[in-house]
């Protein structure tokens, strides 16, 4: 049924999954994933692989935002696709921190930008090898980073209603 040109699914639960895991359970293959409501602008995130994520608003403490949470993703995804390139190079065991910023535009809503810099101990190259492995990791993040090249690309996101009646 289509209400206000959303779409509504009225059949209650489907599959004992909420209404949040139903366009991820599109994704083959890829983790369920929801959020429930467990107080005023609060919610805990949750995959079908068990991990949980505590979300809120700004002055709600011990939880993330959903910004900062995306802006988390960002940061882990430029991590793990320069994980390979990275552990080639300097060994399992090497260090870094990717720090990412970028404050909200709340007139608009959005995030214009978002800055992420990785801090990296690369002193034991010489400055050539330094720059070989720079534009080796970058190519990778470019290429392998899902989160950064949505956001960078735009995604259209499609919104339903399951209600009970």
């Amino acid at each position: 049924m289509v209400v206000g040109g959303v779409g509504c699914l009225l059949d209650g639960r489907i599959g004992g999954m909420t209404e949040q895991t139903v366009g991820a359970a599109a994704d083959k293959g890829a983790a369920q994933l929801w959020v429930e409501r467990t107080g005023t602008r609060r919610y805990t995130g949750r995959s079908s692989r068990g991990a949980e994520v505590l979300v809120g608003s700004e002055g709600v403490e011990g939880v993330f935002t959903p910004g900062e949470l995306l802006k988390i993703a960002l940061a882990a995804c430029t991590g793990m696709s320069s994980d390979f390139p990275l552990s080639h190079r300097l060994g399992e065991n090497y260090d870094v921190t990717i720090r990412v910023s970028g404050a909200a535009d709340r007139e608009n809503e959005v995030y214009p930008e978002l800055d992420e810099v990785v801090e990296l101990d690369l002193s034991e190259l010489d400055d050539a090898g330094r720059e070989r492995l720079l534009v080796t990791v970058q190519r990778a993040i470019d290429k392998v980073c899902t989160v950064g090249r949505t956001l960078k690309a735009g995604s259209k996101v499609n919104l339903t209603f399951q209600v009970d009646a």
